[in-house]
Protein backbone atom coordinates (compact mmCIF):
# COMPACT_ATOMS: atom_id res chain seq x y z
CA UNK A 1 0.00 0.00 0.00
CA UNK A 2 1.22 3.18 -0.85
CA UNK A 3 1.03 6.56 1.04
CA UNK A 4 0.29 10.13 -1.25
CA UNK A 5 -0.64 13.27 -0.86
CA UNK A 6 -1.22 16.71 -2.41
CA UNK A 7 -2.46 20.31 -1.75
CA UNK A 8 -2.12 24.15 -2.72
CA UNK A 9 -3.28 27.21 -2.20
CA UNK A 10 -7.09 27.48 -2.54
CA UNK A 11 -9.39 30.07 -3.46
CA UNK A 12 -12.72 30.79 -0.82
CA UNK A 13 -15.12 28.46 -2.21
CA UNK A 14 -18.65 28.19 -0.93
CA UNK A 15 -20.89 25.97 0.47
CA UNK A 16 -21.56 24.61 -2.47
CA UNK A 17 -18.29 24.63 -4.32
CA UNK A 18 -15.01 22.48 -2.47
CA UNK A 19 -11.86 24.35 -1.62
CA UNK A 20 -10.10 21.40 -1.99
CA UNK A 21 -11.57 17.53 -3.24
CA UNK A 22 -10.18 14.29 -3.97
CA UNK A 23 -11.54 11.35 -6.15
CA UNK A 24 -11.45 7.86 -6.25
CA UNK A 25 -9.71 6.19 -9.50
CA UNK A 26 -11.86 4.32 -12.38
CA UNK A 27 -13.88 0.99 -11.41
CA UNK A 28 -12.96 0.00 -8.15
CA UNK A 29 -9.91 2.06 -7.13
CA UNK A 30 -10.65 4.08 -3.75
CA UNK A 31 -8.11 6.12 -1.78
CA UNK A 32 -8.14 5.79 2.53
CA UNK A 33 -7.62 9.42 3.75
CA UNK A 34 -5.66 9.80 6.71
CA UNK A 35 -4.93 13.30 6.96
CA UNK A 36 -6.53 16.75 5.67
CA UNK A 37 -5.19 20.35 6.48
CA UNK A 38 -6.24 23.66 6.26
CA UNK A 39 -4.83 26.91 7.29
CA UNK A 40 -5.66 30.59 7.13
CA UNK A 41 -4.20 32.87 4.48
CA UNK A 42 -6.42 35.78 5.31
CA UNK A 43 -7.19 37.87 8.44
CA UNK A 44 -10.97 36.44 8.23
CA UNK A 45 -12.16 33.60 9.73
CA UNK A 46 -14.35 31.25 7.63
CA UNK A 47 -16.27 28.10 8.75
CA UNK A 48 -15.38 24.27 6.63
CA UNK A 49 -16.92 21.07 6.87
CA UNK A 50 -15.99 17.80 4.95
CA UNK A 51 -18.53 16.23 2.45
CA UNK A 52 -18.82 13.15 0.62
CA UNK A 53 -19.14 13.88 -3.02
CA UNK A 54 -21.49 11.91 -5.46
CA UNK A 55 -20.64 13.47 -8.91
CA UNK A 56 -17.99 15.80 -10.16
CA UNK A 57 -19.21 19.18 -11.07
CA UNK A 58 -16.98 21.25 -12.58
CA UNK A 59 -13.50 19.85 -11.44
CA UNK A 60 -10.86 22.99 -9.98
CA UNK A 61 -7.41 22.75 -11.33
CA UNK A 62 -5.97 19.59 -11.07
CA UNK A 63 -3.16 19.15 -7.97
CA UNK A 64 0.32 17.09 -8.30
CA UNK A 65 0.22 14.16 -6.29
CA UNK A 66 3.44 13.52 -4.02
CA UNK A 67 4.99 9.79 -3.87
CA UNK A 68 5.87 9.15 -0.04
CA UNK A 69 7.42 6.47 -0.93
CA UNK A 70 8.85 6.75 -4.57
CA UNK A 71 9.02 3.10 -5.22
CA UNK A 72 5.11 2.81 -4.97
CA UNK A 73 2.84 3.06 -8.06
CA UNK A 74 1.69 6.14 -9.44
CA UNK A 75 -1.93 7.16 -7.51
CA UNK A 76 -5.20 6.15 -8.52
CA UNK A 77 -7.11 9.30 -6.91
CA UNK A 78 -6.98 12.50 -8.28
CA UNK A 79 -7.24 15.83 -5.81
CA UNK A 80 -8.63 19.09 -7.11
CA UNK A 81 -8.43 22.59 -6.10
CA UNK A 82 -11.69 25.16 -5.89
CA UNK A 83 -14.31 23.47 -8.33
CA UNK A 84 -15.92 26.16 -9.94
CA UNK A 85 -18.99 24.30 -10.77
CA UNK A 86 -21.30 22.38 -7.87
CA UNK A 87 -20.58 18.51 -7.63
CA UNK A 88 -23.46 16.79 -5.61
CA UNK A 89 -22.86 16.75 -2.00
CA UNK A 90 -23.46 13.52 -0.25
CA UNK A 91 -23.60 13.09 3.35
CA UNK A 92 -21.75 15.24 5.88
CA UNK A 93 -18.83 13.57 7.74
CA UNK A 94 -19.35 14.92 10.88
CA UNK A 95 -15.69 17.11 10.84
CA UNK A 96 -16.33 20.48 11.55
CA UNK A 97 -14.08 23.48 12.25
CA UNK A 98 -13.88 26.78 12.31
CA UNK A 99 -10.27 28.73 11.15
CA UNK A 100 -9.66 31.41 13.23
CA UNK A 101 -9.25 34.83 11.64
CA UNK A 102 -5.42 34.91 11.66
CA UNK A 103 -2.64 34.18 9.27
CA UNK A 104 -1.55 30.51 10.14
CA UNK A 105 -4.77 29.64 11.87
CA UNK A 106 -5.82 26.35 10.87
CA UNK A 107 -6.77 22.56 11.71
CA UNK A 108 -5.31 18.78 10.86
CA UNK A 109 -7.92 16.26 10.70
CA UNK A 110 -6.77 12.91 11.04
CA UNK A 111 -8.73 9.79 10.62
CA UNK A 112 -7.54 6.38 12.64
CA UNK A 113 -8.98 2.60 11.40
CA UNK A 114 -7.91 3.08 8.07
CA UNK A 115 -9.22 6.42 7.50
CA UNK A 116 -12.12 7.82 5.08
CA UNK A 117 -12.72 6.20 1.95
CA UNK A 118 -12.80 8.13 -1.11
CA UNK A 119 -15.22 5.57 -3.26
CA UNK A 120 -14.53 4.52 -6.45
CA UNK A 121 -14.83 7.64 -9.40
CA UNK A 122 -16.93 10.07 -9.69
CA UNK A 123 -16.92 9.51 -5.99
CA UNK A 124 -14.81 11.71 -3.60
CA UNK A 125 -14.45 13.73 -0.54
CA UNK A 126 -14.24 17.61 -0.36
CA UNK A 127 -13.79 20.55 2.05
CA UNK A 128 -16.59 23.03 1.55
CA UNK A 129 -17.42 26.17 3.77
CA UNK A 130 -20.06 25.36 5.99
CA UNK A 131 -21.82 28.63 6.29
CA UNK A 132 -20.75 32.16 5.16
CA UNK A 133 -18.36 33.48 2.95
CA UNK A 134 -15.29 31.26 2.25
CA UNK A 135 -11.62 32.86 2.18
CA UNK A 136 -8.43 31.61 0.52
CA UNK A 137 -6.44 29.04 2.42
CA UNK A 138 -3.66 26.60 1.99
CA UNK A 139 -5.20 23.34 2.31
CA UNK A 140 -3.83 19.22 1.45
CA UNK A 141 -4.94 16.01 1.80
CA UNK A 142 -3.04 12.84 2.52
CA UNK A 143 -3.93 9.56 1.45
CA UNK A 144 -2.94 5.60 1.16
CA UNK A 145 -4.43 2.90 -1.44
Amino acid sequence: MGRYSTGGLTTAGSTTLPIISLYGGAGTKQGRIVEVGITNTTTTGFAIKLVRLTTNGTLGTGLTEAFHDPQTASPNCQGFNTHSGNPSLGDDLGYRATIGAALGAGIVWTFGGGGITTGASPNGVGVIVENGTGQAAQAYMVWDE
